[in-house]
């Protein structure tokens, strides 16, 4: 299919294009690496009166350390770049470990990081990356900047808290705290398909080895991710035991949302979870203590 007839924009500064959206509101789109946003056009599931093609303005590709130890990431940096950075492996292993279950390399190689936020597809890696992360998102339009948590940016199935002038400009992670493991974990049908159900875990020891605190973020697990903070709870405070890890992975498949499919149904997709979760909470406890004794 092809898409419905568009006007077309490529501004070579930001702030053209913030005033193009601030002209066009809602009758416009911002195109980045247009691996989500074209196919939706081509079957007229979006039909905006004007793109506004960003890949010109350098400014928002680029990867670097924070002040505070952590990355920013801008939000036209390729997914293909953000795999290969050895700073993204050293400050964020769990998003270096993450980006090549996105899909296939050819995808990566256009797909944009912010352009996958702000996409918001539930079934997709890095919005529940970010949620587990505790990123913030830096939102900007003609007036200014705001700044805004990763679990407030996603509002239901592709809905953020963007408005219709605003662009996703950078990505702060903050930095991971000491003694933390970290693991990443989905089920798919092949490889770069959608998963089924997946899930970002970190788990954070304390200097007796017992748990000072755990989260677990699942994706393909409702219209949002899923933070399991109830499961992620049972966990504070105790020694991270078999029958701890098979308490939390019992309650975080009560608590997450998913939908049934052609491929599994929501019952069959709460077992992968109770799999999956407690494979990723192993692996996070055995890296955090290879961290500390090593």
């Amino acid at each position: 299919m092809k898409p419905a007839p568009f006007e077309y924009q490529a501004p070579s500064s930001l702030d053209a294009a913030l005033d193009l959206l601030s002209d066009r509101g809602g009758d416009a789109k911002v195109l980045a690496g247009g691996q989500s946003l074209i196919p939706v056009m081509n079957f007229r599931l979006a039909e905006p009166a004007l793109l506004v093609d960003i890949n010109k303005l350098a400014e928002l590709d680029f990867i670097r350390r924070s002040a505070d130890g952590g990355l920013e990431v801008g939000a036209l940096t390729r997914q293909r770049r953000v795999e290969r950075d050895p700073l993204v492996a050293e400050a964020a292993p769990l998003l270096h470990e993450t980006i090549p279950f996105i899909a296939h390399p050819q995808i990566r190689n256009r797909g944009t990081f912010g352009g996958s936020l702000a996409h918001a597809d539930p079934a997709a890696e890095l919005p529940a990356i970010a949620v587990a992360l505790r990123a913030r998102f830096r939102l900007r339009k003609a007036g200014g900047d705001r700044w805004v948590n990763a679990a407030d940016f996603f509002g239901g199935l592709f809905t953020t808290s963007l408005e219709p002038d605003e662009i996703l400009v950078e990505v702060a992670i903050p930095p991971m705290p000491a003694h933390t493991g970290w693991s990443f974990l989905e089920i798919a049908r092949r490889h770069g398909d959608y998963a089924q159900i997946g899930v970002a875990a970190l788990v954070t020891l304390d200097d007796a080895g017992l748990c000072r605190e755990a989260r677990l973020v699942y994706l393909s697990a409702g219209d949002v991710p899923i933070e399991a903070r109830e499961a992620a709870g049972l966990l504070a405070g105790q020694e991270i035991s078999p029958e701890a890890i098979t308490a939390a992975a019992e309650k975080a498949a009560q608590e997450i949302r998913p939908f049934s499919d052609l491929h599994a149904t929501a019952d069959f997709k709460r077992h992968l979870a109770r799999v999956i979760t407690g494979r990723a909470l192993r692996k996070a406890v055995e890296r955090v203590n290879g961290r500390t004794t090593g």
